[in-house]
C-alpha cells in the first residue's frame, strides 16, 4: 500500500478506516462505531466502547508471551547508570502501585498530579492510574511552585506523586521544596502525596500527608485493570494559554490508544520488539504519546533518557544510546541538534559509535529549518523526517509515512497530511488559497481519534479557542500554505506573521535564509514596532564556537542574504549577535516575549522559560541595537 492508498482509504471511508484501526487493541466491549458526532462541533471517538489503556501497553504483551522482552530502559548518563525493566517486571510494578494507591482512595475518574524527573517511575505512575481509571496530570518536573499551584487547584488533584528531586548537569533540582510551596499556595490541598526518594537528595516528609514510595507499596494487594468508556479521560496536560491561565489539554481513553497504537507502525516503523526512543521530557506531550504510550501499546522498547544532547558528558551522547540499546527509530528536537552542531560541527563525537540499528531520525517541536535536516542526513546517512503536530493533537498532523513508505523529502517541509486529517489553508475570511500562498493553516473537522475532545473544565474556552474563528475547521494557529503536491509548509505561529508596510511577511521563512550562513548555529527573528511600517524584522544570531570574532561581518552578510533572497521587501536591515536564546524547557524559542522586550512592554515571566537570566542578555542586546529603550 502507497501513502495515497492509506490516506484515500481514509477519505473514502472514515468510519471504517478508524473501526479497522481499532481492531489493533484489546476491547472488554468493542465500540458499536467509530464516530460519535450528535454534539458536533464537539465530536467523539469509540465512546460506547469498554476498555483500559494500561492492559494495552502493558498485560496483554505479557499475555502474549512477550513478558521478558524490555518494555523501558532507563539511561541516566547524569547518574552513569542504565537499567532495563521487563513488561513482567513492569506489570508487576504498576500493579503494585496501582494497588497502593487504591488502598488510599484513588479510584475512576480522580485525578493525579504527577511531577517527576525522567526516571522509570514516572511512567509507572502514569500507567498506575491508567490502571485504575484516573485521570492523571503530569507537570513537568521543576516547575515553578506558583505554576504548580494553578495546576492543583484547576484539576483538584486527591493525590500528586513527586520525585524528592531531579537532576541537571552539575546540580539537583529539589522538588519538594516546590511541592510544599504549591501546596500551600493552592486553595486546593490533595489527600497525601506520594515521594520517590532518589538516593541524591532524600526529602522530608510531612507527617499525615506524605507517604515514601516503597513504604506505601508495603504489603498491598496489587489491582487489576479497572475497564473505561471510550469516552472516559485519560490525562490532563497543561499547555500555557496565551491569557496566562494554562489549558488543560484532555485525552479521551480510547481514541488516544487506538490512534498511537496505529502511528507507531504506520508513521514510526515500528514493530513488537523494536527499540525506539523520544528523546523528550514526561512533562511535554511527545514523552505522553512516544515515551510512554506509544512504544509501549506497540510492545516496544521505549527508553527514558536524563541528560542532555551536549554536557552529558559530550555531544557525543546520542551515539553511545542509540548504539547501546540498539535504538531503530529516533525522535528528538531540532534545538536539540542544533546544540550538537554548535558543539562538533563536523559530527566527529557521533561518529565513534556504530549507529547501524538507527533506521530514521524523526524531528519535530519547532520548525526544522533545512540546514539542521541536511546536516543531520549528511553525517547520519538515514532518512530525517520532519513531522508536524501539537500538544493539543496529540500526535502528528502532517509527516513522511516512514513505516508505509518513504515519500520524496522537501526540505523545509514536514511533508503531507496523516488520514484524519483534511488540511486547508485558509485566508482571513475562512476561503481556502491556492497552493503556495501563505494563510491560516486549519484542519477540516472532525479531528481525528487521539486529539482533544475539549479541554478540562472549560469547554466554551475550547469553542473560542479553536472552533470559532473558521467555523467548521479546526484552528491551529499556525501560518503556513499547501504546494501544488499536497506537502504542508508551517512557516510560523499565525502571530510571527509580520506586517511590514501592508506585507505579509514570514519570520520563519526569513529564520531559513539566516541559518544558512555557515557562522550562524542558532537564530529567530521577531517583528519589532516601527512607526512608519508598522512593524520591520530584527534578527538574532547564536555564533558557532570560534566564530565570535566575524560578528560584525555575519551581521552585514546575513542582512545581504535576506535581501537577495527576499527581497527588499522584507525591509530586513538589523541582527544583533547574542550568546544564546531565551527559550522553554522543550527547546521552543519565547519569541513573543523577544517582542514585547524590544518594544519595552510588561510582560508575565513565561513558566516554562528553561532560564530567567538570558532575558536580561536579550535585553541588554536590544539596547545597544537602539531597542527596548536603548
Amino acid at each position: 500500500m502507497t501513502y495515497q492508498d492509506v490516506y484515500a482509504a481514509w477519505q473514502n471511508d472514515p468510519e471504517a478506516f478508524w473501526m479497522q484501526a481499532a481492531s489493533g487493541i484489546d476491547w472488554i466491549r468493542p465500540p458499536s462505531k467509530a464516530l460519535f458526532d450528535d454534539r458536533a462541533p464537539l465530536y467523539e471517538w469509540f465512546s460506547d466502547g469498554i476498555v483500559n489503556a494500561c492492559w494495552n501497553a502493558v498485560d496483554r504483551h505479557v499475555e502474549a508471551g512477550r513478558g521478558d522482552q524490555l518494555a523501558i530502559i532507563h539511561d541516566s548518563p547524569i547518574t552513569h547508570s542504565y537499567r532495563g525493566i521487563t513488561f513482567k517486571d513492569l506489570q508487576t510494578r504498576v500493579a503494585s502501585l496501582a494497588g497502593a494507591l487504591r488502598a488510599k482512595g484513588i479510584e475512576k475518574g480522580d485525578r493525579v498530579i504527577i511531577y517527576m524527573p525522567m526516571v522509570p517511575e514516572a511512567l509507572e505512575a502514569m500507567l498506575a492510574c491508567s490502571r485504575l481509571g484516573a485521570i492523571h496530570s503530569v507537570v513537568f518536573g521543576g516547575f515553578a511552585a506558583n505554576e504548580l499551584a494553578v495546576r492543583i487547584d484547576d484539576c483538584q488533584p486527591k493525590a500528586i506523586i513527586a520525585a524528592s528531586c531531579g537532576l541537571e548537569p552539575g546540580r539537583v533540582v529539589h522538588y519538594k521544596p516546590l511541592l510544599d510551596k504549591a501546596i500551600e499556595l493552592a486553595s486546593h490541598k490533595p489527600d497525601f502525596c506520594v515521594i520517590f526518594q532518589r538516593e541524591q537528595e532524600v526529602a522530608k516528609l510531612i507527617e499525615g500527608r506524605d507517604v515514601a514510595w516503597h513504604t506505601f507499596q508495603y504489603g498491598v494487594e496489587p489491582a487489576e485493570c479497572v475497564p473505561v468508556e471510550g469516552n472516559h479521560p485519560h490525562y490532563i496536560l497543561y499547555t500555557s494559554g496565551t491569557t496566562g491561565q494554562p489549558k488543560g489539554v484532555v485525552r479521551h481513553t480510547a481514541g488516544h490508544i487506538v490512534a498511537l497504537n496505529w502511528t507507531m507502525k504506520n508513521i514510526y516503523g515500528i514493530d513488537p520488539g523494536d527499540v525506539f526512543w523520544a528523546a523528550s521530557d514526561v512533562g511535554w506531550v511527545v514523552g505522553h504519546s512516544y515515551i510512554c504510550y506509544g512504544p509501549l501499546l506497540a510492545g516496544a522498547t521505549t527508553i527514558v533518557f536524563e541528560g542532555k544532547p551536549v554536557g552529558t558528558p559530550d555531544p557525543g551522547t546520542f551515539g553511545r544510546v542509540i548504539q547501546n540499546h540498539k535504538v531503530k527509530t529516533f525522535f528528538t528536537a531540532p534545538t536539540a541538534i542544533r546544540a550538537v552542531k554548535r558543539e562538533d560541527p563536523d559530527c566527529e563525537y557521533i561518529r565513534d559509535y556504530s549507529l547501524k540499528s538507527l533506521k530514521a531520525v524523526f524531528l519535530a517541536g519547532e520548525r526544522a529549518d533545512p540546514e539542521t535536516v541536511k546536516w543531520v542526513e549528511q553525517h547520519l546517512n538515514v532518512p530525517v523526517i520532519d513531522h508536524w503536530w501539537q500538544t493539543e493533537t496529540g500526535w502528528a498532523i502532517a509527516a513522511n509515512p516512514f513505516g508505509i513508505e518513504t515519500l520524496p523529502v522537501k526540505h523545509g517541509s514536514p511533508s503531507v497530511p496523516m488520514p484524519g486529517y483534511d488540511v486547508q489553508v485558509l485566508d482571513e475570511g475562512g476561503n481556502p488559497v491556492p497552493p503556495g500562498t501563505l494563510g491560516a493553516v486549519t484542519v477540516k473537522l472532525p479531528l481525528p481519534p487521539g486529539t482533544l475532545p475539549t479541554l478540562w473544565n472549560a469547554e466554551d474556552r475550547f469553542r473560542k479557542s479553536y472552533l470559532t474563528t473558521f467555523p467548521g475547521y479546526y484552528e491551529t494557529g499556525d501560518a503556513g500554505m499547501l504546494d501544488e503536491d499536497g506537502y504542508l509548509y508551517i512557516m510560523a505561529r499565525t502571530d510571527d506573521v509580520i506586517n511590514v508596510a501592508g506585507h505579509r511577511l514570514s519570520t520563519g521563512a526569513m529564520e531559513e535564509v539566516l541559518s544558512d550562513h555557515p557562522a550562524v548555529a542558532e537564530c529567530a527573528v521577531i517583528g519589532v514596532a516601527d512607526s512608519l511600517k508598522g512593524q520591520t524584522p530584527l534578527g538574532f544570531l547564536v555564533l558557532k564556537k570560534g566564530m565570535e570574532d566575524q560578528a560584525e561581518a555575519v551581521r552585514k552578510d546575513v542582512v545581504k542574504m535576506v535581501r537577495d533572497r527576499i527581497g527588499p521587501v522584507a525591509a530586513f536591515k538589523e541582527a544583533v549577535v547574542v550568546d544564546r536564546l531565551p527559550k522553554t524547557r522543550s527547546g521552543k524559542i519565547l519569541r513573543a516575549t523577544m517582542v514585547k522586550i524590544a518594544d519595552g512592554e510588561d510582560f508575565r515571566m513565561p513558566a516554562t522559560i528553561e532560564d530567567p537570566a538570558v532575558l536580561d542578555e536579550i535585553r541588554t542586546a536590544l539596547q545597544g541595537a537602539g531597542y527596548a529603550g536603548g
